[in-house]
């Protein structure tokens, strides 16, 4: 009898173990995490791959005003952490236009050369496709890397630059240790929901909040998934495009209407692992940068947060979407 009963501890224990994984399992291309709007695909071909990049097309809630803001995502995150900041901008007569950048969210996950002049191609080519003429690009953290190169691109297409604690406000080549992208690749394997959580609480947010845990909860359930070494290996190559490919030099050559919205709790370095604790104190100062950069870009106006971190728009969306709104 104790025997059975050993037996059947163990079948039920090992069930219970297969729903948590299976609950805590996301695929790579985030087809079980729910975006606030309809997701469509922009086909694409690269380097003799068919690919795809996801996006979500959002029509103004009210009265439209004829304008559109193309929002542009951070390297740990897609189109689905905007939930708010889309509203508030529909709810203001804007079409938005949340694309999943090629290699991150619900789109394709190729091998390739990644770039940010490829990038900012592409969503040329979504906004083109979508017969959109002009748009203002909200950038944030990565996706501020990749709105200035979208600006310094396509001028033509860009009618204001609104940079959210954008990274490359540094050269992270001067002062951070080259890691080659194998040596990345083998760091990413090691992620898991521990090691993002405490990330996310040391390097985003100023307070830590129980609904911060679904970020968490996205970005390690990937991690789970039977194909993570694909989503480890972009993840590694778009870490050496960060690195390889900066920005930091072009910024007086901004031509567009630019706005800096800066949290000034925010500490952000690329790499920060790899520094000691006195270099880290020296670099990603974003009280100090965003003042830097702001002087650097031709008319460029600032907007500075206190008590707020790396992600305004989710550690004070109120505020955030308040100035956000009132620069456009």
């Amino acid at each position: 009898m104790r025997k059975h009963f050993t037996i059947l501890l163990l079948i039920v224990t090992a069930y219970v173990a297969a729903t948590a994984q299976k609950t805590d399992t996301l695929s790579i291309t985030l087809e079980n995490v729910a975006y606030p709007y309809p997701i469509k695909y922009l086909p694409l071909h690269a380097e003799g791959q068919d690919i795809r990049m996801s996006y979500m097309d959002v029509p103004a809630g009210g009265k439209a005003n004829g304008r559109t803001v193309m929002l542009l995502h951070g390297k740990n995150f897609g189109g689905y952490y905007w939930t708010t900041t889309i509203k508030a901008l529909r709810d203001r007569g804007f079409r938005v236009i949340v694309p999943d950048q090629v290699g991150f969210g619900k789109s394709s996950k190729p091998f390739i050369h990644y770039s940010f002049h490829q990038l900012a191609a592409w969503n040329k080519k979504l906004l083109d496709t979508l017969g959109i003429q002009k748009a203002a690009v909200l950038g944030h953290s990565m996706g501020g890397m990749l709105a200035t190169r979208f600006a310094l691109m396509f001028p033509e297409k860009t009618e204001k630059l609104l940079l959210e604690n954008p990274i490359g406000f540094e050269d992270y080549r001067t002062f951070i240790p080259y890691v080659s992208t194998a040596q990345q690749y083998q760091t990413e394997l090691k992620s898991n929901a521990a090691s993002i959580r405490k990330y996310y609480q040391s390097s985003y947010f100023t307070v830590w909040k129980p609904e911060y845990e679904e970020l968490v909860r996205i970005a390690a359930g990937v991690t789970n998934s039977a194909d993570y070494p694909r989503w480890a290996q972009v993840a590694a190559m778009t870490f050496t495009m960060i690195y390889e490919q900066p920005v930091y030099y072009e910024f007086q050559n901004i031509k567009v209407p630019t706005v800096l919205f800066i949290g000034k709790e925010d500490k952000t370095i690329v790499g920060k692992a790899l520094l000691s604790p006195d270099q880290q104190a020296v670099h990603g100062q974003y009280r100090f940068l965003g003042k830097q950069i702001a002087s650097r870009i031709p008319g460029a106006k600032l907007v500075e947060f206190d008590a707020c971190g790396h992600i305004p728009h989710i550690e004070i969306p109120t505020e955030f979407h308040i100035a956000l709104t009132g620069a456009l």
